[in-house]
C-alpha cells in the first residue's frame, strides 16, 4: 500500500555556496499541508529553473521513495529528510522496483502516468555538498521517477496514490539498469524504445546509447 509521507513544493533560489557562481534551482522544497492544484506541467506554486530537465509535460511531478533515506543517512552520516532529493512527493511503498513505465495512478482529483526515472544532476551534489552523490545514485538505482499528468485536479498529502493500471513490464529499476549499465544488448534497448509511455527525453538518451553500441 503506497502512502504519501510529504508533498513538497519550492521556489527558485541560488543554491551555490560560491558567490561568484550562481546556480539557480528549485531543488529546495518545503512540505505543504494544504491542497494544491496539479496542472499538466507542474504543481501550482512549484518552480523549476531548468525547464529542459525538470517540469513540463513528461516531468510534471517527481517522486522519491522514503525507503532509501536511511541508506543515504548511513552512507554519508548526515540527515536526509523528506524533500531532500528535490522531489514533490516523498512516497512510501513504491520504490523503483515496484513502479513500471506507463503505470497509471489516481491521486486526489488527478490521474498521472509514470514516464521516466529521475536522472541525477550536479544540482543534487550542490544541494547536499556531496560531490559524488549523483554517481552513487546511478550506482544504487535509487533515482526516483517522474510522472506526467493525464487529468488535472486538486491533490494533497492526505490523498491516496493508488494504481489504476499497469503500463508495461519495465520497472524504473529496469530502465535505470538498461540505460546506465555497459552490460546490455542493443536489442534490449530497442525493445525499451518501443514503449509509447516512455518520455521522449529518455528515448533520446537511449537512441544515443544505441548509436554508440553500433559504432
Amino acid at each position: 500500500m503506497s502512502n504519501i509521507k510529504s508533498l513538497n513544493i519550492g521556489t527558485i533560489s541560488n543554491i551555490a555556496n560560491n558567490k561568484d557562481k550562481e546556480i539557480m534551482s528549485g531543488i529546495f522544497k518545503s512540505s505543504v499541508q494544504m491542497p494544491v492544484f496539479l496542472t499538466f506541467t507542474n504543481l501550482k506554486g512549484d518552480q523549476q529553473a531548468d525547464l529542459v530537465n525538470h517540469g513540463g509535460v513528461d516531468k510534471a511531478v517527481c517522486l522519491y521513495s522514503v525507503e532509501h533515506l536511511l541508506y543515504w543517512e548511513q552512507r554519508y552520516n548526515q540527515p536526509f529528510g523528506y524533500g531532500a532529493f528535490g522531489e514533490n512527493i516523498s512516497i512510501q511503498g513504491l520504490t523503483e522496483k515496484d513502479v513500471c513505465i506507463g503505470d497509471v495512478f489516481k491521486w486526489g482529483e488527478a490521474i498521472v502516468q509514470v514516464s521516466q526515472p529521475r536522472k541525477p544532476c550536479y544540482k543534487l551534489a550542490e544541494r547536499h555538498q556531496l560531490k559524488h552523490l549523483p554517481l552513487h545514485i546511478v550506482e544504487t538505482g535509487f533515482s526516483g521517477y517522474y510522472v506526467r499528468v493525464l487529468e488535472e485536479g486538486q491533490v494533497s498529502v492526505e490523498d491516496s496514490f493508488s494504481r489504476l493500471e499497469r503500463g508495461s513490464d519495465y520497472s524504473i529499476a529496469d530502465v535505470n539498469r538498461l540505460t546506465f549499465s555497459d552490460d546490455v544488448k542493443q536489442s534490449e534497448l530497442e525493445d525499451l524504445l518501443l514503449l509509447n509511455s516512455l518520455s521522449s527525453a529518455w528515448k533520446e538518451s537511449l537512441t544515443k546509447k544505441i548509436s554508440k553500441l553500433s559504432n
